[in-house]
Order: structure tokens, then C-alpha cells, then sequence
């Protein structure tokens, strides 16, 4: 049951906090700046008003959400630093002298109570509105950009996730007492799940039972990221490693297992809008959708500025009249589109064509018009692994049984387009163009500082709800820089 009379407890100890929290600390920053009671509006729906016991406050674990984006750890450690650090304990709400939640009701948390797919839609339109209201948002430009999460499972087996984070425990443990050995379980030989499960819980037991080991910042941690492991992704470890996360390219080359988020940012540094899919979604789609999230939280958006992957004819159709559109034409976008409908879709990053069934062509070659006598123009032609064709389930209507090769060619032709080509060759496109580097930066604050670079759960909702707090905290960290140079 929720209750929602929830008040400030009084506390003889509470002058501790002004005597050991500046004013200037980042955490009471967050807590001036924000009225977190719109937290507690939003979740009002997700509990039952007159049933049950009281439940723990939808501010406070929303609060832990927001330290563990900041302070990248285990659920288990940031509740047991909770316990003695005074700034967590400000910031959650805590008088100095109370205990602290049990980790298992941030699991429960996001599962149960998290499952909105607007969170982060809000959140962020939460901290857009704090931002106008200060008047730190003065550019009407907005840059975008996707950057990559690597799912936690990196496309394994569960079972072998499980092994390789029950080997950094038993590693950790080692440094500290290598006789601890003796008393760990047999190891599970085999890939039955339900065995390495329970081979996890009883090498937990274990660890917790000596005393010793609870002093040594390495093995808790490592048991922490287990636990957590167990208890957040059990039903996602029985299914499959990470049934939400597909393989991605970052360039012809290169590939990951897992996530994009796509963002739009001011050009002072606020994301305004952002949306997580599966790695294998192409930029340029999700254009639409951030513009419309960035104005509807209240930005005024003349131009957006990215990339090549947005310069798909779509979008340049969309922007007309609407915004100026500062993305330059990618050597093959730029020559024309690909046939509506057929599902074939142009990844940006690796310069090749992806076919419906995710596979991506091997090479790439432009065919010219050897007729001077025929008006037609010069066309790229795609070849696909002819091998990966005849096995593929998608392949009846797209492949012919026996040919000994599968192409696609795209028309290097577009009248939109080369009104697009002209625009890039102004000053003016060059000079907007050069601000594009800053949500690089954006993105490498995101990855290096708030562990964005690895999934901390599996799943899209899971994904959302991660991005939906680092995102929430980025922003409220660049505010409160902003507003302290005004």
C-alpha cells in the first residue's frame, strides 16, 4: 500500500548533514533543483491505495535509481554504502540514524513499478523544463546521434555468463584466503541452467559466511554483480542470454551485441529526447520521433544537425519546411533511395545495404550506363553471401533457388537530393555542421562516467529504464554547471 501522507521525520542527529554535506556537494545540488515529488504522480497508479503494508517511497528507490547511474555498482553495494555514506543518506531522504532499504526492493522496483515505456520521455522532459525555466537553453538547434550499449550476455549462452561471473568471485576470493577454496562446491561441468544457478547461490552462501571475505571491496563487489545477476535476470537467463539485444555495425568491420539509444541534445548540452532499440535499427529512423519528443518538452527546434545516417531521402522530405536538416549526404544515400517496402535497409556506419533478415552484404560495386544512347543513371549494386541466402527462413521471394549470386542495386538519382547537395556546399551548413562534435563528447560522458557502455540488466524495458536514469542524471549534472555560470 502506498502511502501518501509520507512526512520528514524529525531527527536530534540532523545537523550532521549541514555540518558534512557542503552546500556546493552534487547531490544537494540535485535535491534544491528538483521537486522529486513528481515521481511519486507518475507511480501513483502502479500501487494499491488501501491495501497491504505500507510500501518503501517511490521517491526514495527512484533515488537510489538516479546514485547507482552516478556511481556505477551492484544494487548490493550501493544499499551498503547507503548505510554509512551521509550524502547518500541526505539525498535518499534518510534521517542519519535509520537503516536503509533491503537490495532485493530495487529489483522489484524496476520490474513492478518501472514499466512504463514513456519513463524516460518524462524524465527528460522533467529536466528540459527545470532547464527553460532557468533560461540556460537559448540554441534552437539540436543535434543528434546513437550511441552503443553492449549487452551484458555479449550473445553467449546464459550459462556461461553465469560461469565467467562466478569465476571473478572465486578469483577475488583467492587473493584474499586461497584455502577458501576447500569450501567452495564442486564446479557444474555441464550446460544444464538450473545447476548453474544453483552453483551460484551456494558459492554466494559461502562468501557471505566468512567474515573476512565482507572487508574486501573486490569480493563483494564481484558477489554483488552475481547476486544481481540471479535476482533481476533470472526469468531473462531460464528464456534465452538477452532476448532484446541484436547484433549491431559500427562500421564494415566491426560489430556489437546489443543496444542503441538514440539521442537529440541542445547545443548547451541538454538531451532533450531519446529513444533504446535493439542494435541493429538504422539512425536515420528515429529522426522523426526525437524531433516531435524534443518539442514537445518544449524546445523550439529550426535545425538538427547529424550525421549521414539522417540524410535518407525521408528525412529530407520531413524537414522541408519544417527545420533545416545539417546532415551530409552519405555517398550512397545520396544517390537515391532504395525500392519502397522491400525491407532492405542502408546501414550508415558500414556503408552497405542490410537485408529484412538482418544479414549484411559482403561487397559493393557502381554499375555505369555502357548505352550513352539510354537515359539512365549509374546504379550501386550490393552482393550478399549467396551461402547465408540459401539457408536464410526469409529467403522465399527474395532469393531464387540455384542463382549463384544475390544482388541489390539502388538508383543514384534524387531530385530532393540535390537541392539536399546544394545546401551542404554553403558556408552555412559547413559552419552548423562543426557543432556536431559536441555530442561525441556527450556520448563518451555517457559510456566513461555513468557505465553506459554495458547493459547492467537484459531486455529492452530493462534498457529503458537504465537509460531513462543515466540520461535523467546527465542532464541535472549539466544544469547544474550551467546554472552556476550564469
Amino acid at each position: 500500500m502506498l502511502n501518501g501522507n509520507e512526512q520528514a521525520m524529525l531527527s536530534d542527529f540532523e545537523g550532521l548533514y549541514d555540518r558534512i554535506i557542503p552546500s556546493n556537494h552534487m547531490l544537494r545540488q540535485f535535491n534544491d533543483l528538483v521537486d522529486f515529488s513528481f515521481v511519486y504522480k507518475e507511480l501513483h497508479d502502479k500501487y494499491c491505495l488501501d491495501n497491504g503494508r505500507n510500501a518503501e517511497s517511490p521517491v526514495r528507490l527512484f533515488k537510489y535509481l538516479i546514485l547507482k547511474a552516478m556511481y556505477e555498482m551492484s544494487d548490493g553495494d550501493l544499499v551498503e554504502r547507503s548505510k554509512f555514506d551521509m550524502s547518500f543518506k541526505y539525498f535518499l531522504g534518510y534521517r542519519p540514524e535509520d537503516d536503509v532499504i533491503s537490495t532485493s526492493l530495487l529489483s522489484k522496483f524496476r520490474k513492478l513499478r518501472l514499466a512504463d515505456e514513456d519513463l524516460m520521455d518524462k524524465l527528460l522532459a522533467k529536466t528540459v523544463g527545470i532547464a527553460l525555466g532557468l533560461g540556460i537553453i537559448k540554441s534552437k538547434n539540436i543535434i543528434v546521434d546513437s550511441l552503443h550499449t553492449v549487452s551484458r550476455f555479449h550473445n553467449r549462452k546464459a550459462h556461461e555468463v553465469l560461469q565467467e561471473q562466478a569465476k571473478k568471485l572465486r578469483k577475488a576470493t583467492y587473493r584474499v584466503d586461497e584455502s577458501i577454496k576447500g569450501k567452495f562446491p564442486a564446479k557444474v561441468t555441464n550446460d544444464n541452467l538450473d545447476e548453474h544457478i544453483a552453483y551460484c547461490e551456494e558459492l554466494l552462501d559461502v562468501v557471505a559466511a566468512e567474515d573476512k571475505m565482507a572487508i574486501f571491496e573486490s569480493v563483494t563487489t564481484a558477489a554483488g554483480y552475481l547476486r544481481e545477476m540471479l535476482d533481476d535476470n533470472l526469468e531473462h537467463l531460464r528464456t534465452s542470454a538477452d532476448g532484446g539485444a541484436k547484433v549491431g555495425h559500427k562500421s564494415a568491420d566491426t560489430s556489437f551485441f546489443g543496444y542503441k539509444t538514440h539521442l537529440a541534445m541542445t547545443e548547451e548540452g541538454i538531451i532533450t529526447a531519446a529513444s533504446v532499440t535493439s542494435g541493429e535499427k538504422m539512425d536515420g529512423k528515429e529522426l522523426t520521433g526525437l524531433v516531435e519528443k524534443s518539442r514537445a518538452a518544449g524546445v523550439e527546434v529550426d535545425a538538427v544537425i547529424g550525421d549521414g545516417a539522417y540524410s535518407e531521402k525521408e528525412n529530407i522530405e520531413y524537414a522541408k519546411g519544417n527545420f533545416e536538416l545539417v546532415s551530409r549526404l552519405s555517398s550512397t544515400v545520396t544517390k537515391g533511395y532504395h525500392r519502397e517496402g522491400d525491407g532492405f535497409e542502408y546501414n550508415k556506419d558500414a556503408g552497405m545495404y542490410v537485408c529484412p533478415a538482418g544479414h549484411m552484404a559482403a561487397s559493393k560495386t557502381k554499375r555505369h550506363n555502357k548505352d550513352p544512347r539510354r537515359k539512365e543513371n549509374p546504379r550501386s549494386v550490393y552482393y550478399f553471401d549467396i551461402e547465408k541466402c540459401k539457408r536464410c527462413p526469409m529467403r522465399e521471394g527474395c532469393y531464387k533457388e540455384g542463382s549463384k549470386s544475390k544482388t541489390y542495386s539502388v538508383s543514384i538519382t534524387s531530385d530532393i537530393q540535390k537541392e539536399h547537395q546544394k545546401f551542404q556546399d554553403t558556408e552555412r551548413f559547413k559552419e552548423m555542421a562543426s557543432h556536431r562534435y559536441k555530442i561525441e563528447a556527450k556520448n563518451g560522458e555517457l559510456k566513461n562516467r555513468h557505465g553506459y557502455s554495458t547493459a547492467y540488466s537484459t531486455g529492452l524495458q530493462a534498457m529503458r529504464i537504465q537509460g531513462a536514469a543515466v540520461l535523467f542524471v546527465a542532464n541535472l549534472k549539466r544544469i547544474v554547471r550551467l546554472k552556476g555560470a550564469i
